[in-house]
């Protein structure tokens, strides 16, 4: 079940690339509209009066006066006038950073949320998994405690399947193929082969998984710090490219690049922690196997000797 699990995780990242990559289309910048063309008034020019004989002399005057402020209320007409609307201010939530951010750096985003999916489903895999297996084995090792041979501990188990079943039947087929054979050391060395195969097996089998832990917690930081370390080289050029070096333009890019290594930590810091957890428990089940190797190593020796305390005792017969 938990390699399936695990073959099933490894389509999920494609999967997610090609939404985001279908999702993200290049929008056109919506055009400015064009400031209404402003009419220009030009100052009417006054019709020109023969003086009269009988005119005061004040009134000529008068009248360059009124003319030149004609020409300047139209002066003041005539300037455009500038709209100033204020551009809506930035959203920083991580998801508003992530689309905005370069898609290398969407890349490494999605690359560490996986690592870190997979890192919670290891956990609660191996989680089920271990606490079965200790559970079976301690109910195993309770069962034989008052076997007095192979054959005995075997019927008391039953048809479960264990790692202590597995040394009985180790035990067993090593005494059978040992028929006829004198030697009770050679036959206990052989058997103690057989066993340390089970147990290293046994070990191999429960610590499936645990290296992704490792490597997620050991290189999820560095993947995060390659996103940032790009992205602030693309807001650098950004800012070579806008000639302003304002915080309002700075900003948006340095924390689309530093969201990376957040993640990354993200991804990382569970996974040291889960791996800890689990080297401790699987240090617990393999002293569960070594009682049961021990507990079959002691059946199996009972059964010789019993067997040659038979022999003795029919040839003092004899």
């Amino acid at each position: 079940m938990f390699r399936t699990v695990l073959k099933s995780l490894t389509v999920l990242p494609f999967v997610v690339l090609a939404s985001i990559a279908s999702a993200q289309q290049p929008a056109a910048a919506p055009a400015q509209p064009l400031a209404p063309p402003v009419a220009q008034t030009v100052p009417a020019r006054a019709p020109t009066q023969v003086p009269s004989a009988t005119q005061a002399p004040a009134e000529p005057s008068a009248a360059p006066a009124a003319g030149a402020s004609a020409p300047a209320a139209s002066g003041t007409a005539a300037q455009p006038t500038v709209s100033t609307t204020a551009q809506p201010p930035l959203e920083f939530s991580p998801w508003a950073m992530f689309l905005r951010a370069d898609i290398i750096v969407k890349v490494v985003m999605c690359a560490l949320a996986f690592a870190s999916l997979l890192t919670w489903t290891v956990f609660i895999a191996k989680s089920m998994e271990l606490a079965y297996a200790q559970r079976k084995l301690k109910s195993a090792l309770k069962r034989v405690d008052e076997a007095r041979s192979l054959a005995e501990a075997q019927m008391a188990l039953g048809k479960k399947t264990t790692v202590l079943s597995t040394f009985l039947a180790a035990a067993m087929h090593e005494g059978r193929l040992s028929a006829g054979i004198n030697s009770d050391t050679g036959i206990k060395e052989r058997a103690a082969l057989s066993f340390s195969e089970i147990s290293r097996a046994a070990a191999r089998r429960i610590r499936f998984g645990m290296g992704v832990l490792a490597t997620i917690g050991s290189t999820a930081p560095f993947v995060g710090l390659f996103g940032t370390v790009w992205g602030i080289m693309n807001s650098f050029i950004n800012i070579s490219k806008s000639h302003t070096t304002n915080l309002a333009v700075v900003a948006p890019g340095i924390a689309e690049a530093l969201l990376a290594t957040a993640i990354g930590l993200v991804a990382a810091i569970p996974a040291v922690i889960i791996y800890n957890h689990f080297a401790r428990g699987t240090r617990t089940y393999l002293e569960l196997v070594s009682r049961a190797s021990g507990a079959a190593a002691r059946l199996l020796s009972r059964d010789l000797d019993r067997i040659n305390s038979g022999v003795m005792h029919s040839r003092a017969a004899e």
